[in-house]
């Protein structure tokens, strides 16, 4: 029993100083092991202009936007940028794209590169931040990130596309006290017969951008379109990430079952839909972008056949992706005109709204296999915030509240590791009068487990039925974008960033310690020895992992110590 412990233990440690070495490579700039080298830079077109393949290409209608995007669009639109209480929208009259999203609320001054001191930044440390530095950004067009839209013919047609010149044709650049919504409207001149009007509709307090699409057929032939919708993005970190913990950026689509692809997948797969295994055609679903705290995507709630789409773009440097969706609109007959709507969604992962906006749009805040365990934590979590009106004291609360919940179960793990303190001194003298007879020995070892009625493996069973809970937790309070900007008390202003003075971190490396300390020392000397060292590797990561995360473990630990120091000393164990 005990060589299987020791082994174990061995593995975990071993594993936790893999993970560690790999974390620390990302985080400064090294390819992970887990993942392929970046792709190589590819030298895009002369003149700036977006490649032929950037658009979509649905099986129907790729050659015909292939020539649309290629024929004459200029390098650059006028940007229009209007504000809303919740948003500020950057719009491009090529193509009347969205190329820029703030978000004023989730202010982004912790993330600003700026704030790196370089004597710090090796080991992940940030100075305090100072001032204003601005809202998150999201659609970014300097990255690559942007909202596109478009039609293309089926009959290889030349309609507007994403990269079709448009003017602006009537705007507020700011809404106004006490109006609801404010519009952006662009219209095209005609192309391939077809005119494009495109409305933008940003209402107070929403992340919600609704569109309107007016297309009216000036020529003389019928014209069957299809619409498209897609979002670009390249491969690069969402601003922030830790080298440490990740979470999936990238695109995901929805079609009745959410399906995330990795940008390395799509490297290697391409486009191909059946290698990402995922269902073409739906009548229902969305797109998305997902990155921590926040994610954009276009919706089209309406029932109706839809085509997906996510692919590499080929020609863009550095490496761009899209997803999107594609339409067939019924034929539009000459001198008619029809219209057609989408939503764009750009704001945060808040788990309550999501749900109202789309159908499975909560999905983006992605808990990965532990989705089952994490939303109902959450849910208990988001309630206590409401009763108690601050997300650290509610951490703080839920964590009691596991812990009560799992106090009889505890309780037979630390009474097992309390009784195998107890008889050390038996176990440590029997070693050492049989270190040359380790067949003895090991027989001795058991009658004395025997005799004292010990388990040795009793102390770990317990704590892995409830691995699932804590991973689980973990996952809600390093997902949830609720916690951004959140206080909780006196230097803590914000539990999603790392704690500025590092108090948290350091308490989570004495409680450690002690708990250590409190446990049975292995019988073997270079065990007991890693015993001491683990907590003081891990307590390194906690120095860059959030003040919420942190709060959870530290809080965790103390419970876990005076429960098990309160058993020891029923016991004698102390």
């Amino acid at each position: 029993m005990t060589d299987m412990r020791r082994t174990v233990l061995w593995v975990v440690f071993l594993a936790s100083l893999f993970m560690l070495w790999d974390g620390w490579q990302k985080h400064n700039g090294h390819p992970s092991f887990f993942a392929p080298p970046p792709p190589k830079a590819v030298t895009n077109t002369a003149n700036g202009t977006a490649p032929a393949s950037s658009a979509p290409a649905p099986a129907t209608a790729g050659a015909a936007m292939a020539a649309a995007t290629a024929a004459s669009a200029p390098a650059v639109g006028e940007k229009v940028v209007v504000t809303t209480d919740v948003l500020t929208v950057t719009f491009d009259t090529l193509g009347g794209d969205v190329t820029r999203v703030e978000l004023p609320k989730y202010k982004a001054a912790h993330l600003d590169p700026s704030l790196f001191d370089p004597l710090l930044q090796a080991v992940g440390l940030r100075k305090k931040p100072e001032g204003d530095l601005g809202s998150t950004v999201l659609l970014d067009a300097a990255h690559g990130y942007k909202a596109q839209s478009g039609f293309v013919g089926t009959a290889g047609e030349q309609l507007p596309t994403h990269l079709t010149p448009m003017t602006l044709v009537s705007t507020d650049r700011a809404l106004k006290d006490g109006a609801d919504a404010l519009t952006v409207r662009l219209e095209s001149a005609p192309v391939g017969g077809i005119k494009l009007v495109k409305t933008y509709t940003l209402k107070r307090g929403s992340y919600v951008i609704d569109m309107k699409d007016e297309i009216a057929n000036t020529g003389d032939k019928p014209v069957t379109p299809q619409a498209y919708v897609q979002l670009v993005r390249d491969a690069s970190a969402a601003p922030g990430a830790s080298g440490y913990y990740s979470t999936f950026t990238g695109p995901a689509v929805y079609n009745g079952k959410y399906h995330k692809v990795e940008f390395k997948k799509l490297d290697k797969d391409g486009g191909d839909m059946e290698k990402l295994d995922i269902d073409k055609s739906a009548q229902a679903g969305w797109v998305a972008m997902v990155q921590h705290y926040f994610a954009s995507a276009w919706l089209h709630n309406d029932a109706g056949a839809r085509e997906f789409f996510v692919k590499p773009l080929a020609g863009t440097a550095p490496q761009q992706y899209a997803v999107g969706m594609v339409f067939t609109m019924p034929p539009l007959a000459a001198g008619a005109s029809t219209t057609r709507s989408d939503q764009l969604f750009v704001g945060p992962q808040e788990e309550n709204d999501l749900e109202k906006i789309a159908p499975g749009l909560e999905l983006v805040k992605d808990y990965g296999i532990f989705a089952v365990i994490s939303k109902p934590l959450f849910w208990l979590l988001d309630n206590l915030h409401k009763a108690i009106g601050n997300w650290g004291w509610a951490i703080i609360a839920l964590v009691v509240l596991l812990k009560i919940a799992f106090y009889w179960l505890n309780a037979r793990a630390y009474t097992s590791m309390a009784k195998m303190k107890a008889i050390n001194p038996k176990v440590q003298a029997l070693r050492e009068r049989l270190k040359d007879k380790p067949q003895e020995m090991q027989q001795e070892m058991m009658k004395i487990y025997r005799d004292e009625k010990v388990n040795p493996i009793g102390g770990c069973l317990p704590i892995f039925v409830q691995m699932p809970v804590f991973i689980g937790l973990y996952w809600v309070l390093l997902s949830s974008v609720e916690m951004r900007g959140a206080p909780w008390l006196g230097w803590i202003h914000d539990l999603s960033v790392p704690d500025p003075f590092f108090i948290l971190p350091i308490l989570m490396t004495i409680s450690s310690l002690f708990q250590v300390w409190l446990q049975p020392t292995p019988p073997d000397p270079t065990q007991a020895k890693m015993m001491w060292f683990m907590p003081l590797a891990f307590s390194f990561m906690f120095f860059s992992f959030p003040a919420g995360l942190t709060l959870y473990y530290v809080v965790n630990n103390v419970l876990t110590i005076a429960q098990q120091w309160i058993i020891n000393k029923r016991l004698g164990a102390n």
